[in-house]
């Protein structure tokens, strides 16, 4: 399906020619909900930022600190391509990203959490690749438990057998990949509270950026603060106090409310409108990030003096002051 590139899908094709066919394949299934599609990538880059070799690993070798958007909805299609995509599709960004991988390694400038600093990182080490992927499969069950429906056990297991197949296509050495879906709970789980975790300066802005401060041309007012809330809801609690993000009461009341009634009103949604691709969307955000960018309007960036291109309104008072590039609290926007 090489016109994945040129033109804009909508609905998931009915072939099975790819790595996860649409007969059988329990990733296709719950990727292809628009619900999970379009919130599982922030969820998971939010979590996953929480490893400070693999935020480094990625950030230190991306050209894209002042439009991340454009980044991140490029890997959100790309993702997408291989999710329903052909197989030929899928290996042409498969080759790509091999090539770009191969050029992700080097050292930490600066100790980090328990890293001294020039403790070495590659984009094929293992334990980092498995992180990735882990964060990924979590997301997308979550979002799916949460937005469309909770899923079975055995449709659990299919999902992550599914999310190894996806593992090893990048290169992920099959030894670290768990066996089944409790082995791979169980990392998960233990990874969540490691004496690894930790936030970077920029990895607590940027993982705060990619979740509530989208530069989308839609998502605005009540519907935007409806989006942050079943994001920040769904983050597990070790994550959202590294963050600094506030939780009350009041928030998961109306957390629950939101889910529920997203449950609910997809049993009734049009299927054409509940599955399919997300690329038009995806086009829409990026778009809209250059569109501010070119006005010289607050967007979610990094300057080049590595301070923030906006401010962080869902912190708590005391961890404003970890914004990046100031010495003090900062609980208003950066001009």
């Amino acid at each position: 399906m090489a016109a994945a590139t040129t033109r804009t899908p909508s609905a998931l094709p009915a072939v099975d020619d790819g790595y996860f066919p649409a007969s059988t394949s329990m990733l296709r299934r719950v990727q292809g909900e628009r619900r999970v599609g379009l919130m599982y990538g922030q969820r998971a880059l939010t979590i996953g930022a929480i490893k400070p070799l693999n935020y480094v690993g990625t950030t230190e070798h991306s050209g894209h600190k002042g439009d991340p958007f454009q980044r991140l909805t490029r890997t959100a299609k790309s993702f997408e391509t291989i999710f329903f995509g052909s197989k030929a599709d899928a290996d042409r960004i498969l080759s790509r990203v091999r090539k770009m991988h191969a050029r992700v390694n080097g050292e930490l400038p600066q100790s980090e959490g328990i890293y001294p600093a020039g403790t070495p990182y590659d984009a094929f080490d293992g334990a980092m690749m498995l992180w990735t992927v882990a964060a990924m499969m979590d997301s997308a069950e979550v979002m799916h438990d949460l937005l469309v429906r909770q899923l079975t056990g055995e449709e659990r297991e299919a999902l992550w057998q599914d999310y190894r197949r996806f593992a090893l296509l990048f290169g992920t050495p099959e030894e670290v990949l768990p066996a089944d879906y409790p082995a791979f709970r169980a990392y998960y789980e233990a990874e969540l509270v490691a004496a690894n975790n930790h936030l970077t300066e920029q990895a607590h802005y940027v993982g705060w950026f990619a979740s509530f401060a989208i530069p989308s041309p839609t998502l605005k007012g009540p519907l935007l603060e409806a989006h942050n809330l079943v994001i920040r809801g769904s983050l597990p609690e070790s994550v959202r106090a590294l963050y600094g993000l506030e939780w009350s009461r009041r928030d998961q009341l109306r957390f629950d409310l939101i889910c529920r009634t997203q449950r609910v009103t997809r049993r009734v949604t049009p299927e054409p409108i509940a599955r399919g691709w997300n690329t038009k969307i995806f086009n829409g955000i990026a778009g809209e990030e250059r569109k501010r960018l070119r006005a010289g309007r607050e967007t979610p960036h990094i300057r080049p003096d590595g301070s923030p291109g906006t401010g962080y309104p869902l912190m708590r008072p005391e961890d404003q002051a970890r914004q990046p590039g100031s010495g003090k609290q900062a609980s208003q926007p950066a001009s």
